[in-house]
């Protein structure tokens, strides 16, 4: 029976200290291009519940389900290990060529970021990813606040002293009950077509 990268694996463990040969199994989630850190951290969550601490099994996992393209971006590293941190060389290395640096995550938060058909915190959620530590909470609030659909809008310039948290779950119960607004835009169009 063929086992696919997302099946259970058992590579072999060196011994122990005592002799005898640990192994494990984990089921290693497909490799995720746009956010190589979460990927880790489910990967890591692996390795904690099969009790994988040994640094070369680590890093076999992670070479060994990497797809071809994403193996290149790492060819240097994985054709040529360090001889001890082998794991922490593999994470930290497509982490860094694979993630978008912070001018691009800064530049997409300032000209390309809108609300789309997200809701209201979900949107606030990507923004705070986007800006990072480097953007000022005040200044991240305005951004929001400005690319809330109008009828959210409206509203929330009210909230001004609230914490940010607590608007954001406000703007969800409004978008909630309110009509998206191209929605009332059709409705006004054929009203006004009608009378």
């Amino acid at each position: 029976m063929q086992e696919d990268a997302a099946t259970s694996t058992r590579p072999e463990q060196p011994p122990d200290s005592t002799g005898a040969i640990n192994r494990a199994g984990i089921r290693v989630p497909p490799f995720w291009p746009e956010k190589p850190a979460v990927w880790f951290a489910q990967l890591e969550g692996q390795y904690t519940s099969s009790s994988i601490t040994q640094d070369a099994t680590k890093f076999y996992y992670v070479i060994s389900h990497l797809e071809n393209q994403y193996a290149a971006e790492v060819e240097d590293v994985i054709t040529i290990p360090p001889p001890t941190g082998r794991y922490k060389k593999i994470k930290a290395e497509p982490i860094r060529r694979l993630s978008p640096s912070e001018e691009q995550r800064v530049r997409q938060l300032l000209m390309q970021e809108e609300m789309g058909d997200r809701r209201p915190t979900q949107f606030l959620r990507h923004l705070r990813k986007l800006a990072g530590p480097s953007v000022p909470s005040d200044f991240l609030r305005t951004l929001w606040t400005n690319r809330l659909p109008p009828n959210i809008h409206a509203i929330i310039v009210t909230q001004g002293q609230a914490a940010l948290d607590d608007v954001a779950q406000l703007a969800d119960k409004i978008a909630e009950v309110s009509p998206p607004p191209y929605v009332a835009l059709y409705r006004h169009l054929v009203l006004t077509y009608v009378l």
